[in-house]
């Protein structure tokens, strides 16, 4: 049994839909079981027979709120993860966490390895790095997943913000000096499956998004581009305007740079991971993606 923790979330309910696409069983809950209570965890985890993996996708991610709203930012990404690490432990199961690109600090132009020291810079990182140590340090049979710029056809993102952004505006401006890479939920459920059908993969901290190096102002050209090919951007002649990251203040600083290397995960899968273009091209044209999102 799997239990899939976070699962109405946009990750979670990729996760969840690829599950059943794939007939492998699991059980899902969402904020009716709280990862801040110890008991209401090992309660739930008791009721399951044969609990194979714990996959946690629950998380605060509000990232500048987060800087006014420290005590539970750090409650869902610390002890909650620590709590569902021990309830792992307790009834042998191995545990899957997503953590993220801003446990970094975002200096320097390489793309970053696994066993590079951490350094956030704002409280959803420093969170985000505590609990990647909380579950380290709990259960020794676990998988750190730290992804970036994550976007799918459940909820609110990047993708849904700028083609409604696009069609409601001539121009829209968008920071030219960050760089990372989108990753499409889907890509990231989809390894998260190999990983549990594989079942001998090495335990430890794994980088996955998907290909390439970008700025947030490239993603939003290439979002229109394939946006009027698709017939979703129907604006064509909004203007995207590049510009620094101090014209777009916000509460939290974000990592200037912050591409994950994936040789690893791709090495120890023996797979290789998509271009962002081509998966975006997969999110666009796919009869899951949500139109009422960019209404």
């Amino acid at each position: 049994m799997i239990w899939l923790i976070g699962c109405k979330g946009m990750l979670g309910t990729e996760i969840a839909r690829q599950f059943k696409e794939n007939n492998i069983e699991y059980t899902g809950t969402d904020i009716d079981v709280d990862i801040t209570n110890p008991e209401a965890l090992d309660k739930f985890a008791s009721s399951l027979n044969n609990l194979q993996y714990i996959i946690n996708c629950s998380a605060y991610t509000a990232v500048d709120k987060a800087e006014s709203d420290i005590e539970l930012a750090t409650k869902l990404n610390v002890n909650g993860p620590e709590n569902i690490a021990a309830v792992a432990k307790k009834y042998g199961a191995k545990m899957i966490h997503i953590s993220t690109d801003y446990v970094f600090d975002g200096t320097g132009n390489t793309p970053r390895t696994e066993d590079m020291p951490v350094a956030p810079i704002g409280v959803y990182g420093v969170t985000k790095a505590d609990g990647e140590k909380a579950v380290a340090a709990t259960t020794k049979e676990y998988y750190i997943l730290r992804t970036a710029w994550l976007y799918g056809w459940a909820g609110k993102n990047f993708v849904y913000t700028m083609i409604r952004a696009m069609n409601t505006h001539d121009a829209v401006k968008v920071v030219n000096d960050q760089k990372g890479t989108p990753t499409f939920a889907g890509d990231l459920a989809g390894v998260i499956i190999k990983i549990i059908q594989k079942n001998d993969v090495p335990y430890g901290i794994y980088h996955c998004t998907d290909l390439g190096e970008i700025t947030w102002w490239d993603f939003t050209n290439e979002i229109k581009r394939q946006g009027i090919e698709k017939g979703w951007v129907t604006n064509k002649d909004c203007v995207v305007n590049p510009c620094a990251t101090e014209e777009y203040p916000t509460p939290a600083k974000r990592p200037a740079y912050s591409v994950l290397s994936k040789d690893k995960i791709q090495k120890t899968l023996g797979i290789a991971l998509p271009d962002w273009k081509d998966s975006l091209n997969k999110y666009l044209s796919s009869p899951l993606f949500d139109k009422t999102r960019i209404e």
